[in-house]
């Protein structure tokens, strides 16, 4: 009984690495280890959706959303590039920031269609936001493994400092210290002024 992890998002410690085997087994087609990544993520995908988009009718789209595209693109995930629930909470942070840009877009183009203004471009809207989002990976790509996970988490996740230093197994010092100068290296690849 002690050889075998426990499922399901109260496995401390053991969730990370049964979420990479599971998703290696969920990429060959195994429907049975996707149940069991359902079962795990499920909760945090929806929960870090509705903190993003506040409504719980969308978070429910965008989890379910997210989920499939676990499914479908399982064979994606790279254990070298940091923790099964890391990828999978940039995925759906990543689709609750599409949804609600994609909400003030429509917003935007609504009342900009309502009276009369200056020609609006969606396509140099796109590529800007395409931009960005290539400049954020490219900048989060040059960070120390536990230093994009640490901020993977906190941001992405929605994790305090102490949730993180008990899901990564390190000291909350440790934590802060990653967080710090990760946020330190990433505000000097963007070019943000401090």
């Amino acid at each position: 009984m002690m050889n075998e992890p426990a499922p399901g998002p109260g496995a401390a410690g053991a969730g990370p690495p049964d979420l990479a085997v599971l998703l290696g087994r969920v990429a060959r087609g195994d429907q049975d280890a996707f149940a069991q990544v359902y079962e795990q993520l499920s909760g945090p995908v929806y929960g870090l959706a509705l903190r993003i988009v506040r409504d719980p009718a969308q978070a429910e789209e965008i989890a379910q959303d997210v989920l499939v595209e676990l499914w479908r693109k399982a064979s994606h995930y790279r254990p070298d590039r940091g923790s099964a629930t890391s990828w999978a909470l940039t995925v759906a942070h990543r689709r609750a920031v599409d949804r609600i840009r994609s909400s003030q877009a429509d917003r935007d183009r609504q009342e900009r269609t309502a009276t009369p203004g200056p020609e609006y471009d969606e396509v140099a809207e796109e590529v800007g936001i395409r931009l960005e989002h290539q400049q954020v990976r490219r900048c989060m790509g040059g960070l120390t493994e536990t230093q994009r996970e640490s901020i993977t988490l906190a941001y992405y996740g929605g994790y305090t400092y102490r949730e993180v230093a008990e899901l990564l197994g390190v000291g909350l010092a440790a934590v802060k210290t990653r967080m710090r100068d990760g946020l330190i290296r990433l505000r000097d690849c963007l070019g943000v002024q401090p």
